[in-house]
């Protein structure tokens, strides 16, 4: 009985779509996180008649007969839609007003990138993340600065005792990609190119299609608590009723199993 499998194929989509959702409101608060969804598409028909075919009467059957056999998860894309900004006024917190990603260095020299801009000084001065992963290009804040100052270019300026002007101690660059759905997600906020993604194009904050830098803030989740509860309530409703089809379908071959018997 086909009922039995497809329902089965829907049961599995929803199951997929609930970690999905689950994910999203397990990263409410994460500095940076986008959401994710689930794209499905339907499985391969069966023909039991084409349409346009002829029929015995010598018609043209206008419809045709065909039988589904389900649904089946096909992506998961990553929606780069802009969260919320949220003001900390910490110095080194950074939030991208518009397209771009920071570029951090993993431990093993390769590049990621983040939109996550909570940023803190290591014991050298360096401006890393909560990982202690350094900010390429490395910007190094000196030991006795009285403040820092980011401006919306990436500049950082850094205030010294005895000097009335600041000291410019490095810029900030930003990267963007052609498809930032291609991006592989990394976990610690980080994402890593892909094929799919394209190379990274580096540029000057507020140029070439970048965004700029707000400093004393940090960019929130997109993640719609409101949106993901009825996602989740529909998706529960979902599965339900794909169980309820397996059941169904087992309880026809039951009585199809007992007209054999009598």
């Amino acid at each position: 009985m086909r009922a039995l499998w497809t329902a089965a194929t829907g049961m599995q989509a929803q199951q997929l779509t609930l970690d999905v959702v689950a994910n999203n409101l397990a990263n409410v608060q994460t500095t940076g996180f986008k959401r994710s969804r689930v794209d499905f598409q339907d499985l391969v028909y069966e023909t039991l008649q084409a349409p346009g075919a002829t029929s015995a009467q010598g018609q043209e059957v206008p419809s045709g007969f065909q039988v589904g056999h389900g649904s089946r998860a096909v992506a998961t894309q990553r929606l780069f839609i802009k969260g919320d900004l949220q003001q900390t006024g910490n110095a080194l917190d950074l939030a991208i007003e518009g397209e771009g990603f920071f570029q951090i260095q993993q431990p093993s020299g390769e590049t990621a990138y983040s939109r996550a801009g909570a940023f803190k000084k290591d014991s050298q001065g360096r401006v890393v993340t909560s990982d202690g992963f350094p900010l390429e290009p490395q910007i190094t804040i000196p030991a006795n600065a009285l403040s820092v100052a980011v401006g919306v270019d990436g500049t950082v300026s850094v205030t010294l005792p005895g000097q009335q002007q600041p000291q410019q101690a490095g810029t900030i660059q930003l990267v963007r990609f052609i498809n930032p759905a291609g991006l592989q997600g990394h976990g610690r906020n980080l994402f890593i190119a892909t094929q799919a993604s394209g190379d990274a194009t580096p540029g000057t904050p507020g140029q070439d299609g970048l965004g700029t830098l707000l400093q004393g803030f940090v960019e929130g989740a997109n993640v719609n608590v409101v949106e993901e509860m009825v996602g989740l309530i529909t998706s529960q409703r979902a599965y339900e009723i794909n169980s309820r089809a397996i059941r169904t379908a087992d309880e026809m071959m039951q009585t199809a199993n007992n007209l054999v018997r009598a």
